[in-house]
């Protein structure tokens, strides 16, 4: 519900604040005052489109604001599936447009994008204006509200996922059968990686192993001499290292006798002792083990070369190479099992497609037996609205392939008046006619709507009299599930307000500035009596009160 609206520098408005409530909220005034401008705000507020030429002449940019409070846990839990946050159960919404056109937008003073506007517009308002109604005359809107009438919610989920299962089976029978037909044709070539890889007998790693080996055995004699080298500068001759540990071994066991504090030295020593022994033997087995061998280095020089060819062909190293093998075995296996595979997918989707077909029988028994009821419905409330010669049908058509929202499309044909052929509603309603059958629309579907707030614009457009009455009747009725604004001229309407504001437009400083006002009490009677006939005569202001008199009857 619509708690509060500001607008301020759009158009003809400088500075407004809309306090509405809950029931029939109505906003009247003369023509051009600017009633519909806050429509038009409301509309931007809700994700529609920002242009320069909404700034107010003299203003830096337009700003909307509203506050709207959420009722019940569902709306409440699509609202946060939007990814905002409400706060106590309201939410505030932002939108600034500046002249150049360009806007920015915050909700529960976070930025967000237009587009999230407009989705939380579509939970939390209903808005019909002058151009907004054409959502009546999208096949998916009429669909969707003969579902509501016939309350399909359930078989409608039911199909929803019947066919997302059977149209994951479908995409899963289909894209192994295409595997297995791709497998097929390289067949000859996936064996002949197989054997190629597996003759080659190839380990993990192996590649690291054969080139160190093989520039071990290349470079043979001199890693030797090295080795050698290192062997006898660390060994135990006169000239080693080891024959000079041990003289000053004997030299630290003279000191130690005469000075006990050097003892630590010892470990240090002996440490020196071990390292240099190890050190020379080691060096002394590597300068043994690495002789010339030219049979050894011919063999891995050859194999190198098999592995080099190898990974040129299947992937950069033994790992890649394994990996291709592993994928080449695994494509092969596939043959063996995709036929059985796809014949038991082919038995799943069977059944998944009898399942569906089921659900869909159910939702379309749903809706043929809605069809005629919501006709009669609708056609009880036509001639009350304005549309005497009125009829109005829902066209259910058959598709030939079920789809998510079952299979079949819902056209809501009409016949405006007696001897007119019925056509799609799309193709013969003007924008008050529209608005009328929407109307009619609502008050049939007021138990099963769940957007919390309704707007109405233009609904009274060509009609007075009674069926000015019955308008306000049927926005009445709406109101007593919804919030529901009205714009209007009518006095029968305007009567019928839970909370009636007044538009009012002035000259400020030279400019056309639009206000708003609600009001009560003899205010009231005399914007009636204005809206009777243009003056606010005795006799007029009497007719007034017996319009409001009758609202207060009916109340009661």
């Amino acid at each position: 519900m619509i708690a509060e609206l500001r607008v301020r520098d759009l158009a003809t408005i400088a500075d407004v604040t809309l306090q509405l409530g809950p029931g029939l909220n109505v906003l009247s005034g003369e023509t051009g005052a600017g009633k519909s401008m806050l429509v038009d705000a409301l509309a931007l507020l809700l994700g529609g489109r920002a242009e320069s030429g909404l700034v107010r002449p003299g203003a830096s940019r337009a700003v909307v604001e509203g506050a709207f409070d959420v009722p019940g846990m569902g709306l409440r839990k699509r609202v946060e599936a939007l990814g905002l946050d409400l706060d106590d159960g309201r939410v505030v919404v932002r939108r600034d447009v500046s002249t150049e056109g360009r806007s920015r937008a915050w909700v529960n003073g976070s930025p967000t994008t237009a587009t999230v506007l407009g989705e939380l517009g579509a939970i939390l308002v209903d808005l019909h204006g002058q151009h907004e109604t054409e959502s009546l005359l999208r096949p998916d809107a009429q669909r969707d509200m003969l579902d509501a009438f016939a309350g399909a919610e359930r078989e409608r989920a039911a199909v929803a996922e019947a066919h997302a299962m059977a149209e994951a089976l479908r995409a899963e029978e289909t894209g192994l059968t295409q595997r297995r037909d791709e497998v097929r044709r390289r067949a000859d070539y996936l064996r002949h990686v197989v054997s190629e890889i597996d003759r080659a007998k190839l380990k993990p790693g192996e590649e690291e192993a054969v080139e160190l080996e093989v520039r071990r055995l290349s470079q043979a004699g001199t890693l030797s001499g090295h080795a050698l080298r290192i062997s006898e500068a660390a060994g135990a001759a006169d000239e080693g290292a080891l024959a000079a540990l041990a003289r000053a071994d004997r030299a630290l066991s003279t000191l130690e006798r005469a000075d006990p504090t050097v003892a630590p030295w010892r470990e240090l020593l002996d440490a020196a002792f071990a390292n240099l022994d190890e050190l020379a033997r080691l060096a002394t087995d590597y300068a043994q083990e690495v002789q010339d061998d030219p049979e050894r280095l011919a063999d891995l020089e050859r194999r190198r070369d098999v592995l080099y060819g190898l990974f040129q062909k299947h992937g950069a190293g033994s790992v890649a190479v394994l990996g291709t093998r592993a994928a080449a075995a695994a494509e092969l296996d596939l043959l063996d099992t995709a036929d059985l595979d796809l014949r038991a997918l082919a038995t799943r989707r069977q059944a998944a497609d009898a399942v569906l077909h089921e659900a869909i029988d159910q939702l379309s028994s749903r809706r043929v037996a809605a069809t005629d009821r919501l006709a009669r419905a609708v056609n009880k409330w036509l001639p009350r609205l304005g549309l005497p010669g009125g009829k109005f049908r829902v066209a259910l058509e058959r598709l030939e392939l079920p789809h998510a929202f079952g299979q079949e499309t819902a056209a809501f044909m009409v016949q405006l008046n007696a001897g007119l052929d019925e056509r799609p509603l799309a193709k013969v309603a003007s924008g008050g006619e529209l608005s009328r059958l929407m109307l009619a629309l609502k008050v049939v579907l007021a138990r099963q709507d769940h957007v919390p707030t309704l707007v109405f614009d233009e609904v009274d457009q060509g009609i007075g009299g009674e069926i000015g009455v019955q308008v306000g009747e049927a926005l009445a009725e709406v109101a007593e599930r919804h919030q529901v604004l009205a714009i209007t001229h009518l006095p029968q309407i305007a009567a019928r307000a839970d909370h009636h504001l007044m538009v009012s437009k002035v000259a400020k400083r030279g400019v056309a500035t639009s206000d708003v006002a609600v009001i009560h009490g003899e205010d009231r009677v005399l914007e009636v009596a204005r809206m009777l006939g243009g003056s606010e005569s005795e006799t007029a202001r009497r007719h007034a009160r017996e319009l409001l008199a009758r609202r207060e009857s009916v109340k009661a």
